[in-house]
């Protein structure tokens, strides 16, 4: 593995400055009071292509070989690797075809074909990276042209280790680095070149609790394919790591940690409410960790990288959804009612709280004369309230199902 020294990253920083924002290192008012902690923010959101990923993908292709640049180059990517290769195509002159998932949000891809302009070709297919990923390297193959890895390339780590040598300029006395992860390139290039400069500094590595791709590789002793994950964060939902990012960050990371996606939507939309900040899922990772550290980092100085910026607005929803159910205010239940008069109004007005409002009511049969079960949304004021809405259920035996409680039937019914 080649060396990841001050003087080598700073030679890569060299060569890739013209594409690439140097971006700031801000302390959050909020953040730092709330933790009580010295909380910065690497903004790689405000980078270029509006995500780190242009670091790698750059570096990568303008080591090509004029040969290599004339066959044209192939990616495969959730949509922040894409915007950074496309940028990287077009500055390169260099032809290029991203494969992307199929589900990928239509920000991403109006924004790559952006970025890439008459260089770039898209094709969609597969559901998760994993999936698309094998598409692009069939067709690299077949086509001889040459698979810019979004992770799992010396070349591409290398891009990446740029983030933590400006971080390491631009703040002295860094105790904490927080790195969200997916496939692994960012944590093994920040990780590998802040251990070799500055090895008292904490690497902390954060995964969303559905797709612990690089958690189970750590366990194992190596890359593990994982069976299923959960795609909602997009930006850092692959079902296995890369082999090179799997030995860096072996050797770097001191902890590893698994946010729940419900408190990410939490992050999002707080870092939305009180600071103005728009970011993505996974750029939201780094911050939703914070509070699960909480105690070991009182009063020291801790940057959490915010890895990107590119979200959908029409995922505001779901978003605020997960949200709600994480934090215990959005239930949603199947109540049999019994089909005489009165029936819902016992239920509104003897069995919601005060401040209790009903988002979705829906039958579910209509042909039963004695009852039939209704699909019945409760948002709450607080989490506490949950408690004497239970308690109202029994007292007035109504029959009901917590679908919040039951990952099957929510998935159908919700």
């Amino acid at each position: 593995m080649s060396s990841l020294s001050l003087e080598s990253v700073r030679a890569t920083a060299k060569k890739i400055e013209q594409v690439i924002l140097k971006t700031p290192l801000q302390l959050n008012a909020t953040l730092s009071r709330k933790f009580g902690a010295h909380i910065y923010l690497k903004r790689e959101d405000l980078q270029v292509v509006r995500s780190y990923k242009i670091r790698g993908a750059y570096n990568m292709m303008s080591a090509l070989t004029e040969a290599q640049r004339a066959c044209g180059v192939v990616c495969a990517s959730a949509g922040n690797h894409a915007q950074g290769f496309a940028f990287s195509c077009k500055a390169l002159n260099i032809k290029g075809t991203i494969f992307m998932p199929s589900i990928t949000p239509k920000q991403k891809i109006t924004q790559t074909k952006m970025f890439g302009e008459d260089n770039i070709e898209i094709v969609l297919t597969g559901d998760t990276y994993d999936d698309c990923a094998n598409a692009a390297k069939a067709y690299t193959a077949q086509h001889n042209m040459t698979f810019v890895h979004p992770f799992d390339d010396e070349k591409v780590i290398e891009g990446q280790a740029t983030v933590g040598l400006e971080i390491y300029e631009q703040l002295s006395n860094v105790d904490y680095i927080i790195i969200p992860i997916g496939g692994g390139g960012l944590s093994a290039g920040v990780g590998s070149f802040i251990k070799s400069v500055a090895p008292q500094i904490k690497i902390i590595g954060v995964e969303p609790e559905g797709a612990p791709s690089m958690t189970e590789a750590l366990k194992k002793g190596n890359p593990v394919e994982l069976a299923q994950i959960d795609r909602f964060v997009d930006g850092a939902a692959v079902k296995r790591v890369g082999e090179l990012t799997f030995q860096k960050c072996r050797e770097v990371l001191d902890d590893m940690v698994l946010v729940p996606e419900g408190k990410i939507c939490t992050t999002i939309l707080e870092l939305y409410n009180k600071d103005a900040i728009v970011v993505e899922p996974a750029g939201a990772l780094s911050i939703a960790a914070i509070d699960l550290l909480n105690a070991s980092i009182k009063g020291k100085n801790v940057v959490c990288i915010v890895s990107g910026s590119n979200n959908d607005i029409d995922r505001m929803q779901e978003i605020k959804e997960r949200s709600l159910q994480y934090e215990g205010l959005k239930h949603y239940f199947l109540i049999d009612f019994a089909q005489r008069p009165g029936a819902l109004k016992t239920f509104v007005t003897n069995v919601l709280g005060p401040d209790d409002d009903i988002t979705r009511f829906e039958y579910m049969q209509k042909t039963n004369k004695e009852s039939g079960p209704a699909l019945v949304g409760v948002e709450l004021k607080s989490r506490e309230d949950y408690f004497p809405l239970i308690e109202n259920l029994k007292t007035h035996q109504f029959s009901y199902t917590e679908l919040n409680k039951n990952n099957a039937l929510f998935s159908y019914l919700v």
